[in-house]
């Protein structure tokens, strides 16, 4: 009982950063003392929608689901309709992802899943800064976040990935998500 009071006291304190190590997806270990998953600073939130607006509307046009002009307007503006009052908006969790050193290497973004069946959490978001990739932070995010979900209460986490991005979907099977939906697309111009 004691491990649940640690996560509790963990949680409340906005930051769960443990030496346990968290089991993921084809019997790989990964350390959750790796990262910790802090409050998101103001400064984090600049950086995020700097990063994220942009590399949001290059997806969304390079997989053809929108026209490059007006697309990070577009961005903001879907941003914006989701958000209303930034990272204060309610029911929406952001979290720095900060290395051993100190240094955030990212930033993960999750909510309630609207309309599932069963209690989920539903990642918005989860970017690792263009440096620090390949280092297994990604992995470890996802891993420190479990029992975050877990102790607030819900069974599932759920995230959506763009088709053509096999380096996220890759990880994410590694990690035990699992594909529930395929949406496919044939082009005849």
């Amino acid at each position: 009982m004691s491990g649940v009071n640690e996560v509790l006291n963990e949680l409340e304190s906005g930051c769960l950063a443990t030496d346990r190590p968290r089991r993921l997806g084809f019997g790989t270990t990964y350390p959750a003392h790796m990262i910790s998953l802090e409050p998101l600073t103001a400064d984090a939130w600049e950086r995020w929608t700097a990063d994220s607006i942009p590399a949001y509307a290059a997806d969304k046009v390079r997989v053809g689901a929108w026209p490059a002009d007006g697309a990070e307007a577009r961005a903001a503006a879907d941003l914006l309709s989701i958000l209303p009052d930034g990272p204060s908006t309610a029911g929406h969790d952001f979290r720095s992802i900060v290395n051993e050193e100190g240094e955030p290497v990212g930033v993960l973004w999750f909510a309630a899943a609207e309309g599932s069946l069963r209690r989920a959490v539903f990642i918005w978001d989860i970017l690792i800064f263009e440096a620090f990739r390949g280092h297994g932070y990604g992995r470890a995010a996802l891993s420190a976040l479990e029992p975050i979900v877990r102790e607030l209460g819900y069974a599932e986490i759920g995230l959506h990935v763009f088709g053509d991005n096999e380096i996220a979907r890759n990880l994410y099977r590694s990690a035990g998500f699992v594909e529930t939906d395929v949406s496919m697309v044939k082009r005849l111009t």
